[in-house]
């Protein structure tokens, strides 16, 4: 790590970034560096009920999962608190309403665009409700407990339904502000790291404009190539050791500034990425901002499993800057058998020379 004093990485994954796109930042770089960058990108004032929106939604997220584990772990004793009967039939239909909370809550904490999972909360609240007023019926059931349990669902309905309309016409708004800023992909995750790389703007920019070159930095990617016309064939490691393809198309091309790019219809994952090259140390360095969206294979699930197993693309990026960076300025990317196998050992050089 010390090899990399003079860098400055910063990230952020959260449902702000990539409303403002890359533009956005160029002000918070001046003198504050990168670490300021991440603190003040995309977020744009808002209104205030744009921010109670996004506070509501992060705690009906915490809400749904507490209670998506409380109706796997123990159905019976849910079933019973609130008055239903304790039958095998009532405790698989809590189950798998748990696994829907539980998603639904991972959804709205993980995902840059969470309004459809709160829209599936409130579409799982009335699948609850109709499920208690069934109960409420039924003889077997104990009707205080269960009219309890209708009032406090429908209490829940109406601050989903509230966290549902302020975040969905919040993000209309910033849509609004922030249109043709951001990268193509409409939803999903979005990252964004930065690094330093002693190496004019020109050398940088014409490195990377030849996406071929990306496979020698970034592990994720096993192959890339350009078949003409500004399009170009990606191959990529994908979950459970298979691999994943798509075609992508590139949407800018400013020479030593700005490339972006984005995948065509039909791709195994949807993704867009925007990467610009900022002069620094008067010309003699650049700055390199990298922007990624994309949607994770198997959905908001593999990307939560993904960042347990260290596989989630914000990582990813992260170590993939350092041997790009390591690239342009010696030539070769130095790996020791620590990256590979996570344990200390001497440094090997590789036969890698960058190429245009």
């Amino acid at each position: 790590m010390t090899a990399f004093s003079g860098e400055q990485i910063s990230s952020r994954q959260n449902g702000h970034s990539g409303q403002n796109g890359l533009n956005g930042s160029n002000g918070a770089r001046n003198g504050a560096g990168l670490g300021a960058e991440a603190q003040t990108e995309g977020r744009t004032p808002a209104k205030s009920s744009d921010r109670s929106g996004d506070k509501l939604a992060k705690g009906l997220g915490l809400f749904s999962i507490g209670l998506g584990i409380a109706e796997i772990a123990a159905p019976g004793s849910l079933g019973h608190a609130i008055g239903l009967s304790d039958s095998k039939t009532d405790r698989m239909i809590l189950r798998a309403f748990g696994l829907r909370e539980f998603s639904d809550g991972i959804g709205i904490l993980t995902m840059s665009r969470p309004a459809g999972w709160l829209w599936g909360r409130v579409g799982g609240d009335l699948l609850d409700l109709s499920y208690l007023g069934r109960a409420l019926a039924s003889r077997k059931s104990q009707r205080n407990r269960v009219m309890l349990a209708l009032a406090a669902v429908a209490g829940v309905t109406a601050l989903d339904l509230l966290a549902s309309t302020q975040v969905s016409s919040g993000r209309a708004q910033k849509q609004s502000r922030s249109a043709g800023d951001a990268p193509a992909a409409d939803h999903g995750l979005s990252v964004r790291q930065a690094i330093t790389v002693n190496r004019p703007p020109s050398e940088v920019y014409q490195f990377w404009h030849n996406f071929e070159n990306l496979p020698r930095f970034m592990d994720h990617l096993e192959s890339v190539q350009v078949t003409g016309d500004g399009r170009s064939h990606w191959k990529a490691k994908g979950p459970a050791g298979k691999s994943v393809e798509w075609d992508a198309e590139m949407t800018e091309d400013q020479p030593n500034r700005r490339i972006a790019w984005r995948s065509l219809p039909g791709a195994d994952v949807e993704n867009a990425g925007v990467v610009e090259f900022q002069p620094a140390m008067g010309g003699k360095a650049t700055e390199v901002s990298v922007q990624l969206r994309y949607n994770p294979p198997a959905g908001v699930i593999g990307a939560t499993v993904a960042k347990l197993f260290g596989r989630e693309p914000n990582q990813q990026i992260h170590r993939d800057l350092r041997p790009f960076k390591q690239l342009l300025e010696t030539g070769e990317v130095t790996k020791s058998d620590a990256t590979v196998h996570g344990h200390p050992h001497p440094a090997q050089p590789s036969n890698n020379r960058p190429g245009s």
